[in-house]
């Protein structure tokens, strides 16, 4: 009995140093915490569970567990709102890469100079006019000996290393550079919000001035690049970029790195953020440590 009534009394003594403990670190009754003290934005609630977003549209290759696939608004073309339909769900190595943007440069300086051909062409001394006598003896004159008058030392004559004829600039950039680049200016496009996804490419009309208001409503900037990856597009659109300077429509395999960082505004269909997916994504696992040999681009989807 006496192990029992000083082991209840211990625990009583225990108690009333914690609730001292408890009172010490608390507030005093006469202080409290001003209600705009704390910031109502900044308190993290609990999710419900049926509260999911509007996901349209998931990556079909498969996403590393390490990376979070990239999110876009899904937009229409079928009036002047700016209509969300829901979220586009992107590839986190075609979309969301490193921006590199020293390999956009040498993606962008390539293809400015890979069609590129200098004509310029000078005469050498065999093929400008006249000087073939000997202006003066070789020996007696006291004057330098000269064979003639179109040598390169004379005024007038030939250019001894100067360019000859059409010179091509054209060299050939590794394929994981260019589609590194391509997929570098596809992020910034998208970091910089000037990345806009549509369900398709019809409009109501054909008109010109629909889609010329439509991007002013909408902040689309000076310049649109429209991608789709039909080859027979609706008439209304073609007709109503027939004869627009800013707004241009191009197919999905013609996609480059001049063109997006020429324009402001880029725009994809659903079917062409597939298309890229597939293409891009492809060139990453091409290659393996010990691959078979076999023809170039046999296994190309």
């Amino acid at each position: 009995m006496i192990g029992l009534r000083s082991l209840i009394r211990s625990c009583r003594q225990g108690g009333r140093l914690l609730s001292s403990l408890s009172s010490e670190t608390a507030l005093p009754s006469n202080l409290s915490i001003p209600s705009d003290a704390v910031d109502p934005s900044s308190i993290v609630k609990p999710s419900q569970a049926g509260s999911s977003l509007p996901v349209i549209r998931k990556c079909s290759i498969n996403v590393p567990s390490h990376l979070k696939p990239g999110q876009a608004w899904l937009e229409s073309l079928r009036n002047y709102e700016d209509e969300r339909l829901g979220l586009v769900d992107l590839h986190p190595d075609v979309f969301t890469v490193m921006p590199r943007i020293d390999v956009l440069h040498q993606v962008a300086v390539w293809q400015r100079n890979f069609k590129r051909i200098s004509h310029a062409k000078t005469k050498t001394r065999a093929e400008v006019r006249g000087g073939g006598r000997k202006p003066w003896q070789q020996k007696g004159s006291g004057r330098a000996r000269q064979g003639s008058i179109r040598s390169p030392l004379w005024r007038g004559g030939g250019l001894a290393h100067g360019p000859r004829g059409p010179t091509s600039y054209f060299y050939m950039l590794p394929m994981k550079v260019r589609v590194l680049g391509l997929k570098v200016a596809l992020t910034t496009k998208l970091a910089q919000d000037d990345l806009h996804i549509i369900d398709s490419l019809d409009i109501p009309t054909d008109d010109p001035q629909y889609l010329v208001d439509l991007a002013r409503y909408r902040h689309w900037g000076n310049s649109v690049l429209i991608v789709d990856v039909d080859e027979k597009l609706p008439e209304n659109i073609i007709q109503a970029t027939a004869k627009l300077k800013t707004i241009n429509l191009v197919p999905a395999i013609g996609l480059n790195v001049h063109s997006i960082l020429k324009h402001e505004t880029l725009v994809l269909t659903l079917q062409t953020v597939e298309f890229l997916e597939q293409k891009l994504l492809w060139h990453d696992v091409r290659y393996t440590p010990l691959y078979p040999f076999k023809l170039p681009y046999s296994d190309f989807p």
